[in-house]
């Protein structure tokens, strides 16, 4: 069978739903971390997404899919290649890489390609996980289950944008510039601090009690099991209306302007809140910008700010903030006395 669950299909989980368009629009929010209960379709809209996304343009034969339009981006293969063999570029969906809690470090970074190196006595760089999602997402399911070594692994790659590969008399460096997308059960465990800082948004998601959307999600999802093509069918225009707008808010989203007045609010909310340095603003303020361009609007306003201030910030209190109610609770506590709508 194939053919993924269509993402415009998909009720009850509308937060997350706009964290992945947002990170879609601007990956430089970061990540998204999506924890709850098991079984609330954490996993189908992450990789209905996939399915969504505009395809890319890709430097014809890189390993690594780097950008035409990037150049400093590029890996060291493409920087070295004559500029007429980058041409044509070609098309590719964006990838969308998962991340297995057992994988090893060499499946992940990449490693020795021993068949080339046994073959032709020659050293040859296997890529490997972040190699494949470069430019696009890297999943991680169950994140708050993943081994310490990877958890490290993750962090350096992030803050750089670079997989550096050593071993073997081998050294190279290529782009490594994804979004990371967790999801998991926070009753089986905590993510560690630091893994935690590099997601962007964060939300908490629950399974739904209203009757008749519970109706409604078993109805569709019975219905796409049952005959996947005509479901798909049937949102097929709706897919490629969203599509259209994620690329109308990328066009859109260098030109909108952020004013210094709402810059200064959201300043205002993060201080009230005692976020940790400055990585709670950047974020709040990108993706503020980046939903004010998904709207068509050409500035940012104060609604967008109060819009995404949960989820950029909910992981960002510190515990203390979170024991008289709850992170979401102080965040709306704050959020009226800062920005009263």
């Amino acid at each position: 069978m194939t053919g993924q669950f269509p993402f415009t299909a998909i009720v009850g989980q509308d937060a997350l739903r706009r964290a992945l368009l947002l990170v879609s629009i601007d990956p430089l929010i970061g990540g998204v971390l999506a924890m709850g209960d098991r079984g609330t379709g954490k996993s189908t809209v992450i990789r209905a997404l996939a399915a969504l996304l505009p395809p890319m343009q890709a430097n014809a034969g890189c390993r690594f899919h780097c950008d035409p339009a990037a150049p400093d981006t590029w890996c060291s293969e493409c920087r070295e290649r004559p500029k007429k063999s980058l041409r044509p570029a070609r098309t590719l969906p964006v990838p969308v890489v998962d991340l297995p809690l057992g994988a090893t470090e060499d499946r992940v970074v990449g490693a020795l390609d021993l068949e080339a190196a046994l073959a032709h006595g020659k050293t040859a760089f296997q890529p490997g996980l972040l190699a494949r999602a470069n430019r696009g997402l890297l999943y991680v399911d169950e994140v708050n289950l993943l081994d310490d070594h990877l958890v490290d692994l993750l962090i350096d790659v992030a803050a750089s944008g670079e997989n550096l590969i050593e071993r073997e008399g081998l050294s190279l460096r290529h782009p490594a510039r994804f979004v990371l997308v967790g999801s998991g059960n926070p009753e089986e465990g905590e993510l560690r601090p630091q893994l935690l800082d590099r997601f962007g948004l964060s939300l908490d998601v629950r399974t739904p009690t209203e009757i008749a959307l519970r109706v409604e999600i078993i109805r569709r999802r019975d219905a796409f099991d049952r005959d996947r093509a005509a479901f798909i069918a049937r949102h097929a225009e709706a897919e490629a209306d969203l599509r259209q707008r994620i690329l109308a808010a990328r066009a859109a989203l260098p030109a909108t302007d952020m004013p210094d007045a709402v810059l200064a609010r959201a300043a205002q909310l993060c201080v009230a809140l005692g976020t940790d340095g400055l990585r709670a603003e950047l974020t709040l303020t990108r993706a503020a910008r980046a939903l004010a361009a998904f709207d068509g609007a050409s500035t940012v306003t104060e609604a967008h700010i109060r819009a995404v201030a949960p989820d950029a910030l909910r992981h960002r209190l510190r515990r203390a903030a979170t024991e008289d109610g709850g992170a979401t609770a102080r965040i709306d506590r704050a959020l009226a006395e800062v920005l009263p709508a």
